[in-house]
């Protein structure tokens, strides 16, 4: 099979990596528009068994982006001058630029042409399968978008990616008021000296802090002076090689994923809120699933109904939780009166349809409720079996 992949990140570039691995006869190439070693964005977050399954998938690529990972189980959220901490499920973070190069390298070694400063803007070379991997601005997706039933919802809130000096020891939440309302951020490392830093606020408190209007170099300054207390005196930083930009989220559906031998990956299938970290491991585990329906069927056209269809039922529950952890953040002052270890315990709940409906603090006391009573029920199982045991022991 000769396939084109529009798009160098980590869907594109790891979906090749697994074709390569099933067929070394395809014929496979990766446009990357940007040059090698650079991209947007600092670092990415996974979590649970992502690694688990790259490894099965590709022992070799999994091993590398592990070795280059750094983890974290703790979480901490500041809230004024208040803070509290709490261990949760194990994080890891990675650079992008690390991510992407490790990728880029395997495909490399395995066959796979990765030509970068390559940009399709018009016809695409002629191949078997058309592989979408462009983003969320996704060219090849735009020209068709009819046929997609592609729709765009913008957000609220307006944030900022940026990196910074300060090496964040636990996944951190810092919410900060000021006259003209409530900013905060979300910071988490992701190599031995670098965090990223995520910045958001409602579009009020842009404009009153003057934001809007703010070069990159006094927007910084800004900034750092309103996180000074969890920056410990370190810089952020911006792109360097364009201006660090303030965005409204987009998200991005399709009613199609596919449309003759044109399928859509990744970020230009779907998009789920950055406040979820679900972005990467969504991107690879599309991938996965497209290289496992081409392998399961003779068929183009079938491969691609059944790789839409299972990564559209696989996306659902993610979507929604997306959908309510942006409107907790859109929502935010709601929460913000409360004890920092209450509101760390509803940040842990913001992807509940219900949280929305119920004010916070009775919320919080019927989730500790429900907490407490099936730890009860857990502990009745585990005595019943013990007892049931004993029983059955003395019965005989």
């Amino acid at each position: 099979m000769k396939v084109t992949c529009v798009g160098g990140g980590p869907a594109g570039l790891y979906f090749s990596i697994l074709m390569k691995l099933r067929d070394p006869s395809h014929d496979i190439t990766v446009h990357e528009r940007n040059p090698a070693g650079s991209t947007y964005g600092w670092g990415v977050t996974y979590w649970g068994g992502l690694l688990g399954k790259l490894r099965e998938s590709d022992p070799e690529s999994a091993r590398a982006i592990g070795e280059a990972s750094v983890r974290w189980r703790d979480g901490v959220a500041r809230i004024g001058d208040r803070a509290t901490r709490h261990r949760g499920d194990e994080g890891s973070g990675i650079g992008r630029r690390r991510l992407l190069g490790i990728l880029a390298d395997r495909a490399a070694g395995l066959g796979v042409r990765v030509e970068f400063e390559r940009e399709i803007t018009g016809e695409v070379p002629d191949a078997d399968l058309v592989v979408a991997a462009d983003g969320v601005n996704s060219l090849l997706r735009r020209r068709h978008e009819d046929d997609f039933g592609t729709e765009l919802a913008t957000g609220h809130n307006t944030y900022i990616w940026l990196g910074t000096t300060k090496v964040f020891d636990a996944f951190t939440f810092s919410f900060v008021e000021t006259e003209h309302g409530w900013i905060w951020c979300y910071g988490y490392r992701f190599s031995d000296d670098r965090s990223t830093c995520v910045i958001e606020c409602s579009p009020a408190t842009w404009r009153g802090l003057g934001l809007d209007r703010a070069g990159e170099a006094d927007g910084l300054a800004s900034l750092e002076m309103l996180f000074a207390d969890v920056l410990d005196g370190h810089r952020l930083i911006g792109r360097g090689q364009a201006d660090a930009q303030w965005l409204h989220f987009q998200t991005v559906t399709n009613r199609s994923w596919h449309r003759g031998n044109l399928v859509l990956l990744g970020d230009a299938a779907h998009t789920t809120h950055y406040s979820i970290g679900a972005g990467t491991t969504l991107a690879l585990e599309d991938a996965i699933a497209l290289a496992h329906a081409l392998d399961g069927h003779t068929g183009l056209a079938p491969a691609l109904a059944d790789y839409e269809r299972t990564r559209k039922a696989a996306l659902l529950p993610v979507q929604s939780a997306a959908r309510y952890s942006a409107r907790f953040y859109e929502s935010l002052p709601r929460y913000l009166r409360l004890e920092p270890a209450q509101m760390f315990a509803l940040l842990g709940q913001r992807h509940s349809p219900l949280l929305p409906h119920l004010p916070p603090r009775l919320y919080y006391r019927l989730d500790r409720a429900a907490g407490r009573l099936e730890a009860l029920r857990r502990i009745k199982r585990w005595a019943g079996h013990r007892i049931a045991g004993s029983l059955q022991q003395f019965s005989r």
